[in-house]
Order: C-alpha cells, then sequence, then structure tokens
C-alpha cells in the first residue's frame, strides 16, 4: 500500500476516534451548502449546488412522449448523471461508470419513491401522450458527498420547472408556448450520506474521509417524514447501531437541510 493514503487513514482515523474531523466539523455536521437555480438556458429547470468543494449543475428537460402500456395515464421520469474528468482526475470520457450509474439510479429511486412528482398530472391524454422528464446531473468539482449534493441540485431544479400548457385534440398536440405551468410537486426530499470509518458513523463526508471508508450509507427522507432510498456502499458491514444512529441523524437534519430549498 502506498505510504501517503496509510497516513492519511491514521491521521483522519484518530481524529474521529476523538470525535474531531480535519476541517473542524462535527460528526454530525454537513458543510456549506449554496444552491443556485435558473442557470441553464435551455432548461425548464436548473440549479446547481456547491456542498463544500463539491459541485453539481442539474438540469430537467421535459419532452412531451408517448406513456408505458402499464401505466397510460403517468408521466415518465428519467434521471442521468455525468461525471466530467474536470471534476477529478479518475473520471473519464465515455460510456458511465459504476460510479455513475449507482449515482443516477440512487438519485431517480428517491424521486420515485418519495412520490414528490405528481406524475398522473404529466398526463396529457391517457394512453397517448405524457410529459416525459429527463433529468441530467453534471458533476463539475468532486470533494466527496455525490449522493447529498445530487439530490440537492435535483430538488431545486424540479422546484423551479416549468412545463408549457398542451392539449391533445384531433389526434394532435397543441402547446401553448406562452402560458406555463409548475411541474406539479407533493412534497420534497433530501438524502443525508453517513460513511463508517472505525466505529464512528461521519455525517457528509469529505473526499478524503470516503477514500479510507469502511462502509457507507446514503438515506433519503421526505419533508413528511418518511424514508423512501437506502443505499449501503463499501465493502465493511454495518450494525444495526450503525443504522439505527445514521436513520436518527437523518430525521434531525431534515428541516436543517429543507431549509436550503425555501
Amino acid at each position: 500500500m502506498n505510504i501517503i493514503p496509510e497516513i492519511t487513514r491514521q491521521s483522519i482515523t484518530n481524529l474521529i476516534n476523538n470525535n474531531e474531523r480535519a476541517d473542524g466539523r462535527a460528526v454530525d455536521e454537513y458543510r456549506d451548502i449554496v444552491i443556485e437555480t435558473n442557470l441553464v438556458s435551455k432548461a425548464e429547470g436548473s440549479a446547481r449546488v456547491k456542498l463544500g468543494n463539491t459541485q453539481i449543475i442539474v438540469g430537467a428537460k421535459p419532452q412531451i412522449g408517448e406513456p408505458f402500456p402499464d401505466t397510460p395515464n403517468v408521466g415518465v421520469l428519467m434521471t442521468n448523471s455525468e461525471m466530467l474528468p474536470i471534476a477529478d482526475p479518475k473520471f473519464e470520457p465515455g460510456p458511465p461508470s459504476e460510479s455513475s450509474v449507482e449515482l443516477a439510479r440512487v438519485v431517480d429511486r428517491c424521486v420515485r419513491e418519495s412520490e414528490m412528482v405528481d406524475l398522473e398530472k404529466l398526463c396529457i391524454e391517457e394512453g397517448k401522450k405524457v410529459w416525459m422528464i429527463f433529468i441530467d446531473l453534471h458533476i463539475i468539482d468532486y470533494d466527496g458527498n455525490l449522493f447529498d449534493a445530487a439530490m440537492f441540485a435535483v430538488m431545486a431544479a424540479l422546484m423551479n420547472t416549468k412545463l408549457p400548457i398542451a392539449e391533445y385534440k384531433n389526434d394532435e398536440i397543441i402547446i401553448d408556448e406562452d402560458a406555463t405551468m409548475d411541474l406539479p410537486l407533493k412534497d420534497k426530499a433530501t438524502m443525508s450520506t453517513f460513511v463508517k470509518i472505525g466505529d464512528k458513523m461521519i455525517l457528509d463526508p469529505s473526499l478524503d474521509e470516503e477514500s479510507i471508508l469502511d462502509a457507507r450509507l446514503s438515506i433519503g427522507i421526505t419533508e413528511s417524514g418518511n424514508i423512501c432510498a437506502m443505499q449501503k456502499g463499501g465493502d465493511g458491514p454495518l450494525s444495526k447501531e450503525d443504522i439505527l444512529s445514521a436513520v436518527k441523524t437523518t430525521y434531525s437534519k431534515k428541516d436543517e437541510l429543507l431549509k436550503y430549498l425555501k
């Protein structure tokens, strides 16, 4: 093993064992969060989120298409992520990596299972035409904890997404470009990610902390208080106490995080 990562591991672990962190945060404290919206002119909804030095831009692009046969009166959501090489030397151009696919799937699951978007209101004509919302994540700076930053950005982008008014008449779609409506939302959701280092569960890991994690746990929670997603990462195990501790902290941080979205 390279000696530099081993020194880093020992230094970070020793701090955490004393309930301290290299950047001065408490073990259950987030880095600074900054959210900006309406940044992408070609997207009907967009947001940029900075979580510490991690930075993500999200665009939401609606398009009219056909519903799935088993859900003829329900709109469609699709989530993709792109880890740009400028964000981290390990990110490479080409097909999505496993990390990129995992990020998109976890965020997509949180959006779907929270039922934050009223998909039935995205139906234009049952069985024929619905709104399809494409959510694109672009990672432009990576310094740990992409999951929480991405969920923040997606939530902020969806909250400012506008849809043109569309009607289905005489087998044609008529779009009123001068009239728009807000994307119909029923709830909000945030995500809290923890890593286990030694015997401690650490909230909002930095890149250095992620590099030495034993295990990772991301928890999605709605504004109404329902856990809507969980994702375990890393090779190490998590005990029942680890998970319950993380869930308790997720609940305690929910309202604090939602304030950023208001």
